[in-house]
């Protein structure tokens, strides 16, 4: 039992631990998205051990530093958690209406589409983004086309295609591609009934697993990529999508500053999305964050239509003069811009050494 407890403390402190070094192997950043499990487990075998384990000099050492190590997490996950206070206000007379969308992971080999047609028409979203959407998908969405009359479709078959559905006006719309020829994003600008303008991003870059990409250098590049463009605007924003990453690693939050957004989860709850078959293993990984002009009347996932992932839905409004959001909004400090930079050229760098060894 001694034995045990010492190998499984030294794991769960390296399990904390590993997240910090700077590197971007898959083997390192997995770390990145499980928290909360290891936030758990280390907190049973920290509390066991009292009962279970005799007190020598390595009990203590080590549960000084399992202690160390949960508080540590605690710190991090407390914010998503009503306990933490954001600033949001509820709708003023100034506030646009409310603006729904649904962004889903759609899983490409899924073919119950009309699952997701069916929980699309009883929530009836203004906006509908969807991920991993190739030309099947793309076919069996027409039907929703008549009440969604605006749409951009980058139907693709490497499970990055990308088609975003609108009742409301675009004013324009365009696919880019920031770091790689197969990772699109999708930006529109939108003009409401009541004449409110907003910005919409739908992302969707490639994890860092050993099936997709041996490192996060892609994601990070186009999701800061993404942020650097943001940065410019005045108007009202949003980015939604499957982010491949979690709030709390480091590419996360340069994101964050770099985009000034703000993350409305923060004193809402993680709101996990995937694994959407396996609970105990479920990461928050689609996001959604948004200026300081937008105000979020509702964030949570909808139930599962067989995909790998949980749908996000996130009911908001336009509200110019509210700045009770402004607090929430965080800027770089000096030296993260010559970090972000660096994120993105060796973002686009890692895609250009992968189609050389396609080619070859």
């Amino acid at each position: 039992m001694y034995t045990t407890y010492i190998i499984g403390s030294i794991i769960l402190i390296l399990c904390t631990l590993i997240p910090f070094l700077p590197f971007q192997h898959w083997t390192v950043r997995a770390f990145d998205f499980a928290m909360v499990q290891v936030l758990g487990l280390q907190v049973i075998v920290f509390v066991a051990a009292f009962f279970l384990v005799s007190r020598q000099t390595e009990f203590y050492i080590l549960q000084s530093l399992l202690l160390m190590s949960i508080v540590y997490e605690i710190s991090i996950l407390y914010k998503y958690t009503p306990l933490y206070k954001s600033g949001e206000s509820a709708k003023g007379s100034t506030s646009s209406k409310s603006i729904a969308i649904i962004s889903a992971n759609v899983y490409q080999m899924n073919t119950q589409f009309q699952r997701f047609i069916d929980l699309v028409q009883r929530e009836k979203p203004d906006i509908v983004l969807t991920m991993e959407s190739n030309k099947a998908w793309e076919k069996a969405l027409e039907v929703i086309e008549k009440d969604y009359p605006f749409q951009q479709k980058v139907a693709l078959e490497n499970t990055y295609g990308m088609h975003l559905y609108s009742k409301i006006k675009f004013k324009s719309s365009k696919t880019n591609y920031f770091v790689a020829d197969d990772i699109p994003s999708i930006e529109c600008e939108l003009i409401s009934d009541d004449g409110f303008e907003f910005r919409l991003f739908g992302v969707h870059p490639p994890p860092p697993t050993p099936t997709e990409e041996p490192n996060s250098k892609e994601r990070d590049g186009e999701l800061l990529s993404v942020a650097k463009v943001i940065r410019k605007f005045e108007k009202p924003t949003i980015v939604v999508g499957d982010f491949n990453n979690v709030a709390w690693a480091r590419s996360s939050v340069l994101f964050k500053k770099t985009s000034k957004l703000i993350d409305p989860r923060m004193g809402r709850g993680l709101i996990s999305t995937f694994h959407a078959k396996y609970w105990l293993l479920r990461f928050p990984i689609d996001q959604m964050y948004h200026s300081a002009d937008i105000l979020v009347e509702e964030l949570k996932t909808l139930e599962n239509f067989n995909s790998d992932h949980l749908p996000l839905y996130c009911k908001f409004h336009i509200d110019h003069f509210d700045d009770t959001n402004e607090e929430e909004v965080k800027d770089l400090e000096q030296g993260e811009m010559e970090e972000v930079e660096e994120f993105i050229e060796e973002g686009k760098e890692e895609e250009g050494d992968r189609e050389e060894k396609v080619e070859n």
